[in-house]
């Protein structure tokens, strides 16, 4: 439906009838320092024609460049089979709204518990939900899940690994804050870049709430997650365990972490069948051990038959609070990232497992193979000691910001700046390498850099 602005004599006819003097009237219970001066507005540039907007739009594109990219970092650049977004990009998905009316929406309700069943699956867990906003507030959401889940602390105190994603223990600290919970970071270790177990030791006796696990971590290396599993769920902690959804088709799915398995799992979804495109829209996923699916936040789909014996979907475990009883409520997540969710749905329903797989293992051999390349060239050394998946981290002989200027240049996005996020790690450079890139690719990789750092 197009916008089409009231007319002055239409605002003042409806003034009138409400007993109103003007607009401004209508918001006086906001604080005057909250209001925008209108003098902060004289910057705004005058409107332009359609014409003038679709041309400064053409212009602003040209811009663009498609360099190679070497960047992870929680963002991944996997090939996208073409079907996904042919039938993503029909109206019945791409229009679709919250599945409320379930008569209606038949079609996404089975689309939804379809792509939960995979998602439950490829985790090891009992219960999916249909998405989050994106990974990061999916970390978020799973800190406060536990807090609700766990019965038997009453800290409401997060171990949170530095290892984790420096964004997503951003977002969490902005988040649950709020709620009072408190995030305590744990060092990693400088030889295997993981988290060591005996940094542990200090919370023996502390009532800790829930152990954030990521598996592998921001630096691609792999944690000990059955030792830091085994440790937590020792002492009545909670495991969250935060993963990259193509890697499971690899390492061991949180389920069968330790002897008990993961509680809760979380991550981001973008591999699965969301491009690069200029940050986002991404999706977050949420999984869970039965026992705690009340406390999870978001929709559930479920399965059932009507009077006639039809195989029907619904939405499930819909608990009043969360439209009524608001202090009672998990977050209300609504208008979450369907669309993506679809995509990755049709992703893992194309590939399969073993396509998945077969991917996972490419991603890994060709960061091996510009690794190892890349060591080759004097003063690069890989940091770590530890075994990584797709994923890796080059000390370099001088700043990695510098480089990865001088690289784009090349038109080659060379990867991500550890220092900006890691004080003391200012010639660090975290590179991935996918199944998008050929030997040429890589090489051309090699070659620039050689050159940079010659």
């Amino acid at each position: 439906m197009p916008f089409i602005p009231h007319t002055k004599d239409e605002i003042r006819e409806m003034l009138e009838t409400i007993g109103v003097n003007s607009i401004d009237a209508l918001f006086d219970e906001i604080p005057k320092n909250l209001l925008i001066d209108e003098k902060e507005l004289d910057g705004i540039p005058p409107a332009i024609s359609e014409m003038e907007l679709a041309r400064l739009m053409k212009d602003r594109a040209t811009t663009n460049k498609n360099n190679l990219c070497f960047v992870g970092a929680g963002a991944y650049e996997h090939h996208i089979p073409a079907p996904i977004w042919e039938i993503i990009s029909r109206g019945e998905f791409m229009t679709a709204y919250t599945p409320y009316q379930a008569e209606a929406s038949q079609g996404t309700l089975q689309l939804l518990y379809e792509y939960q069943t995979m998602m439950a699956s490829l985790t090891g867990m009992d219960v999916s939900n249909a998405s989050l906003y994106d990974g990061a507030s999916g970390l978020a959401e799973a800190a406060l899940m536990a807090v609700r889940a766990n019965k038997k602390s009453k800290s409401k105190r997060i171990l949170m690994p530095s290892t984790v994603h420096p964004f997503y223990r951003q977002t969490t600290n902005d988040i649950v804050k709020h709620q009072k919970l408190e995030v305590i970071e744990l060092p990693f270790n400088k030889e295997s870049g993981c988290t060591n177990i005996k940094d542990l030791a200090a919370y023996e006796a502390e009532d800790i709430t829930a152990l954030v696990v990521p598996q592998p971590n921001f630096f691609g290396c792999l944690e000990d997650v059955d030792a830091l599993t085994n440790w937590a769920h020792q002492r009545n902690i909670l495991v969250i365990a935060l993963v990259n959804p193509t890697s499971l088709a690899l390492l061991k799915e949180p389920g069968k972490w330790g002897e008990q398995g993961a509680d809760i799992v979380c991550g981001e979804g973008q591999p699965f069948g969301a491009p690069l495109s200029s940050g986002g829209p991404y999706f977050g996923f949420l999984c869970c051990k039965s026992a705690y699916v009340r406390q999870m936040p978001g929709r559930i789909i479920g399965c059932t038959e009507d009077a006639e014996g039809k195989t029907g979907y619904v939405l499930t475990l819909q608990a009043r609070e969360q439209h009524i009883r608001r202090s009672k409520a998990t977050s209300n997540i609504c208008t979450n990232e369907g669309m993506m969710v679809a995509a990755a749905a049709i992703y893992m329903s194309l590939l399969g497992p073993n396509g998945i797989k077969k991917i996972a293992k490419i991603c890994h051999n060709k960061t091996k193979e510009l690794a190892q390349q890349a060591i080759a060239i004097d003063g690069v050394t890989l940091l770590f000691k530890s075994p990584y998946f797709h994923e890796v981290v080059l000390r370099l002989p001088k700043p990695a910001k510098q480089v990865i200027e001088e690289m784009n240049d090349k038109g080659i996005l060379a990867g991500f700046d550890l220092g900006e996020s890691y004080p003391g790690m200012e010639n660090d450079l975290l590179v991935c390498c996918t199944e998008t890139k050929t030997q040429e690719d890589i090489a051309l990789y090699i070659k620039s850099l050689k050159d940079i750092l010659a």
